[in-house]
């Protein structure tokens, strides 16, 4: 499946999981509101109810209009023109609200409008008792004050019942729709994993492709050389020019080195890979391994008339280090930083240390590198895309092979580089 084929399915994919995600909160938030409409309409009626047993206990007349004002979301209030027992009234309530399975937790409470007070009340929380019944929980209805409580009325009585948690408690009530959430929320937990794995191995089969053309170029370009310098010394007349003989021996020599190193180079990845890459770590000297290191590459520097300096200021340079592997890691740093660099280049080699650590820093003048590919650069195979221009030999294994041994010895590596303005490599070591 090509790029673009791909990207219109994900589109879609995605498009249709929004869609169905949308619809789902659409069709819960309409189930939330009929429950919470039709919890409102069966506490109206059950208070209504109440009311009416009331007013015929007290033998009175019901009053004309409406009886039940639902001041809040939760909190209704109920006009009464006479006195009544706060613990016959918790009765009713009670008796109401369990035939029609109202279950969430309440308070009630009596008000005297000629006097202004509270003359009775409790709190009420449905919840199972030992005996599997239902536990009142005195003492609670103190902390309402008269004016939660209508004041246009100037004498008689009315209670008010206020709930809590009523949204948790119809929540609780929408089995199917939670379930169905549910379902959702891991089909969608399912399409994201799935969509990673996609593009992830896609990413990863790029990334083969992209190594084994490198390596192809990289391997061919030696054999071409060998085979040509090869039919040059089949030549019964070369023995002639023993100068000519020697300059195509040594080329042949120095092809062959070259695709060794190559070979060496994958296979010690390979062996990376296994951990059956043993470190022999004891204490070194830091300095004398970048003098080393720049003493090797002069050669090279000096080639593209270029120059490598060194500044360093750490007091403290002894590191629990592997020579080879971090000799390896210097002239990685120092190879790139020839390799990707379009004028003379001027390399630059510093140290500096504290207590714990020490911080060698291989700055360049080189092309430089976006910060999208600052992300990427010391990934396995990855390479900086040059178009269709292969004029940087490699095979992405050098930076990848730098960050395993740096953080294989206790430390960290970072990147800080700006395209056209060079690039500065920073390590930092933890000290002997």
């Amino acid at each position: 499946m090509n790029r673009l084929a791909l990207r219109i399915v994900i589109a879609l994919a995605v498009a249709s999981i929004l869609g169905i995600t949308i619809t789902q909160i659409y069709w819960v938030r309409k189930a939330f509101d009929l429950k919470e409409n039709q919890f409102n309409s069966d506490v109206n009626l059950a208070l209504e109810n109440v009311a009416n047993q009331i007013f015929a206990f007290n033998k009175m007349v019901a009053p004309a209009g409406k009886i039940v004002d639902q001041v809040s979301t939760n909190y209704f209030v109920v006009l009464l023109n006479g006195p009544i027992d706060s613990n016959l009234l918790g009765y009713l309530i009670k008796n109401e609200f369990d035939k029609r399975k109202i279950t969430t937790d309440y308070q009630y409470g009596v008000y005297d409008c000629a006097d202004q007070c509270m003359v009775g009340g409790n709190y009420y929380a449905p919840v199972k008792g030992p005996a599997g019944r239902a536990t009142t929980v005195p003492g609670l209805l103190n902390q309402t004050s008269p004016h939660d409580l209508p004041t246009t009325q100037t004498d008689g009585y009315y209670f008010g019942v206020r709930f809590f948690n009523i949204e948790a408690n119809l929540v609780s009530q929408m089995g199917i729709w939670i379930f169905s959430t549910s379902v959702l929320l891991i089909v969608i937990f399912f399409f994201a994993y799935a969509l990673f794995v996609i593009l992830k191995q896609r990413r990863l089969s790029e990334v083969q492709k992209d190594f084994i053309n490198n390596m192809t170029h990289e391997f061919k370009t030696p054999l071409s050389t060998i085979a040509i310098s090869s039919g040059v010394l089949k030549d019964p007349s070369i023995i002639q020019t023993p100068e000519r003989l020697l300059n195509y021996a040594t080329i042949i020599e120095s092809e062959t080195h070259r695709l060794k190193q190559q070979v060496e180079r994958v296979l010690q990845m390979a062996r990376w890979e296994k951990n059956s890459l043993n470190l022999k770590r004891e204490p070194l000297s830091l300095h004398q391994l970048v003098t080393e290191s720049v003493r090797n590459n002069l050669f090279a520097v000096e080639k593209m008339d270029g120059s490598i300096q060194t500044q360093l200021n750490a007091t403290y340079d002894v590191v629990q280090m592997d020579k080879l592997h971090i000799s390896n890691v210097l002239y990685n740093l120092v190879d790139n930083a020839l390799k990707y660099c379009r004028q003379r280049p001027a390399i630059v080699i510093s140290t500096d240390s504290n207590e714990r650590a020490i911080t060698l820093a291989i700055a360049d003048n080189g092309i430089g590198i976006s910060e999208e590919n600052q992300k990427k650069i010391f990934h396995r195979f990855y390479r900086v895309p040059t178009g269709n221009v292969h004029d940087v030999k490699g095979f992405g294994l050098g930076l990848n092979y730098v960050k395993l041994v740096v953080e294989a010895h206790g430390g960290k590596i970072s990147v800080q580089s700006n395209i056209g303005n060079g690039s500065t490599f920073i390590i930092v070591l933890p000290l002997a």
